[in-house]
């Protein structure tokens, strides 16, 4: 069964904490945090307070997504704000300060991820999928909301099963972005075990049928 987390970034934030408790009433089975700088993405979301905030109210998961340049500067503060899961993306440092992080991570007793913007070629992951406890793989460009289904990140998501198998069998694929109740069916067919979706869950008109699709 395939899991599905909301992305709050599309929840009305005047009413931030009921619409996390609607995420909880509908199955959902994460909380997707989307931490954007303003510079990886040409987009700010939220940070550290709202972390520490939501984890008092919510006891699901918190799926931390940082779009941030350098995340080895934070990594270790989010975890202590309450990520369940940390993903960090793979283009925004070095080489070695990514392996670093990823392991400070899972040192730390949170499980590490790794993002891929669309235009990452599988090969530039395959140092770290040892690191990793999952895997993020944008079907749009990161930094907003809405967007469209990118469906030829779906070789992506199938190569990187593959390789997966070999290595790091346990190790999750997450896609975000565009996920619907018709792309959804072209993700587990590729390997997808985790769905982020945003804007498609809070418009849908009944949100717990909208789940238990993407469930599966």
């Amino acid at each position: 069964m395939a899991k599905i987390a909301p992305s709050i970034l599309s929840a009305d934030f005047v009413n931030l904490e009921r619409d996390i408790h609607n995420i909880e009433e509908n199955g959902g089975d994460w909380v997707h945090v989307d931490v954007m700088d303003g510079s990886f993405v040409p987009n700010i979301t939220i940070g550290l307070p709202v972390l520490r905030d939501i984890r008092r109210i919510t006891n699901l998961p918190l799926d931390v997504h940082l779009m941030i340049d350098r995340p080895i500067r934070y990594a270790e503060r989010f975890i202590k704000a309450g990520a369940d899961w940390l993903t960090i993306h793979l283009e925004a440092d070095t080489p070695q300060n990514t392996m670093t992080c990823l392991e400070m991570i899972r040192a730390m007793g949170c499980k590490a991820g790794l993002s891929l913007k669309p235009g990452t070629p599988v090969k530039a992951a395959v140092p770290y999928l040892t690191k990793c406890d999952m895997i993020l793989v944008m079907t749009v460009e990161p930094g907003f909301g809405g967007q469209s289904f990118m469906t030829d990140m779906m070789d992506k998501t199938r190569r990187l099963r593959k390789l997966l198998d070999e290595v790091n069998p346990e190790c999750l694929i997450e896609v975000d972005g565009g996920i619907d109740t018709v792309t959804q069916e072209i993700c587990k067919k590729n390997g997808v075990d985790v769905m982020v979706t945003g804007s498609a869950y809070f418009k849908a008109a009944d949100r717990a049928e909208f789940v238990k699709i993407i469930q599966g």
